[in-house]
């Protein structure tokens, strides 16, 4: 099955976050993204270089890395700040949790940008995400006309509403935009997320290469370097599509064997589709959902339980592919009225078992809800479900349980029979070779 590969950039980003912060600080500060405006050096002592700019800042000529000096050169009107380290680190780490809360297959290439595999998400279940996080059904339609795609009637069809709600999730709560780009690789994705900005979603399929890619400038190509480029135009390549087009032997006797066979593979939009994500030890393991409809007193016994069964295996698969264990369950609930309310409890032996976390949650949200003092005694509704595990290890303090004793014995077992059968099949051996040989013929090692 392709996968689908989304690649998220904030726009301007270090300049977007220092806008956002102004802004945040003094409502009726200018916003530096819409003015000629960059970040970087000191306009008082006039050295050191720009590191973001705006698009206004763009549309003079102004570059990355080029000296202040030179920037306000080509405009005179032109908006310096300074760089703001913690501010950057705290919006991309808001940027980054909003990114996992779609999908657990994050990678993050730098401060600002990601990407994500989005090919198991159900676009019905993000779209009530994006309704339960932002407290209201926002409609869509704005952001569909800002997404650029030849798939006729895709616009409102799985993966380019993911694709937008999580471009209206991150400007509605942290007050930046993003570019998303589509694609079945990392490569194409990345290309596309570069396509017009600010604040688009735009698709790069492999039925699309020639007609969007191929007419870029071959200094556009990701992983083509300045001095590749270069080389290239010197013997006539031009476009993306010059080199995609070109002979692949060739291209290797002029740029050598790597080099030359990277560039006619990513011409030609080929790439990896392998996300690798973070390597890092979680706190806890949970999964959430929005209940088709409300769960109420009358419906508790019959719609509950399938819903805390869904959870529960959810939790106890990411649990066992990470090999670890929980001694702590816990449950929450969203109201109709957006309340979260939650319970917890300590198990006497750590858990990573389906069965064992879904009896645990549904003793939990029986005492919530349904118990003395619950919350349906005041008639509430709830809308969200969520099952959690944490108080983590890794099993090695575990007491053993008597079906862990079970299962070692099956174990153990199987292996003596296995034993048996080996042991079986090498007498048989030995018998027909003595029958045929002599006695002498055959010795068993020590």
């Amino acid at each position: 099955m392709e996968r689908i590969i989304f690649h998220i950039d904030v726009n301007s980003a270090f300049l977007s976050w220092t806008a956002v912060k102004m802004i945040k600080d003094d409502p009726g500060a200018l916003d530096l993204r819409l003015v000629p405006s960059v970040v970087g050096g000191d306009i008082r002592t006039r050295h050191g270089i720009v590191t973001a700019k705006s698009i206004p800042a763009k549309k003079y000529g102004i570059q990355t890395a080029e000296p202040i000096t030179s920037a306000l050169a080509k405009c005179p009107r032109l908006m310096v700040v300074s760089s703001d380290f913690a501010t950057y680190r705290e919006y991309s780490h808001a940027f980054i949790e909003i990114l996992l809360e779609y999908s657990q297959l994050m990678q993050q290439a730098s401060i600002d940008e990601a990407f994500l595999d989005v090919t198991e998400l159900s676009d019905m279940d993000v779209m009530q995400h994006l309704r339960d996080e932002l407290g209201a059904d926002f409609l869509l339609q704005d952001y569909y006309n800002k997404t650029d795609t030849d798939e006729a009637g895709l616009k409102e069809a799985f993966p380019l509403n993911i694709a937008n709600a999580i471009r209206l999730e991150i400007r509605f709560k942290l007050g930046f935009t993003v570019n998303v780009g589509v694609s079945t690789n990392k490569l194409l994705a990345k290309m596309a997320s570069d396509f017009t900005k600010p604040d688009r979603t735009h698709t790069l399929f492999m039925r699309e290469v020639k007609k969007k890619m191929w007419p870029l400038d071959i200094g556009d190509l990701f992983g083509c370097g300045k001095k590749t480029a270069d080389r290239l135009r010197s013997i006539g390549l031009k476009k993306i599509g010059d080199a995609a087009t070109y002979d692949v032997e060739l291209l290797k006797s002029q740029l050598g064997e790597r080099t030359g066979e990277y560039i006619h593979l990513s011409a030609n939009g080929y790439g990896s589709d392998t996300v690798h994500p973070e390597s890092r030890d979680a706190k806890s393991y949970s999964n959430e959902t929005t209940t088709r409809s409300d769960i109420t007193s009358g419906n508790f016994d019959t719609d509950m339980p399938p819903i805390v069964r869904y959870l529960s295996d959810k939790v106890s698969g990411r649990l066992k592919r990470d090999n670890v264990y929980g001694g702590t369950i816990s449950v929450q609930v969203k109201t109709s009225e957006f309340k979260r309310f939650s319970r917890q409890m300590k198990l006497m032996d750590s858990t990573n078992d389906a069965d064992v976390i879904y009896e645990n949650a549904m003793l939990l949200l029986g005492n919530l809800l349904t118990g003395e003092n619950g919350l349906f005694e005041d008639d509430i509704h709830i809308r969200l479900v969520g099952v959690g595990v944490d108080n983590l290890d890794d099993g090695s303090f575990r007491q053993g349980t008597l079906f862990d004793w079970v299962n070692n014995g099956q174990k153990e077992l199987k292996k003596e029979k296995l034993q048996k059968e080996k042991e079986d099949k090498l007498d048989i051996m030995e018998k027909k070779l003595r029958d045929k040989f002599g006695d002498g013929v055959i010795k068993r090692g020590m």
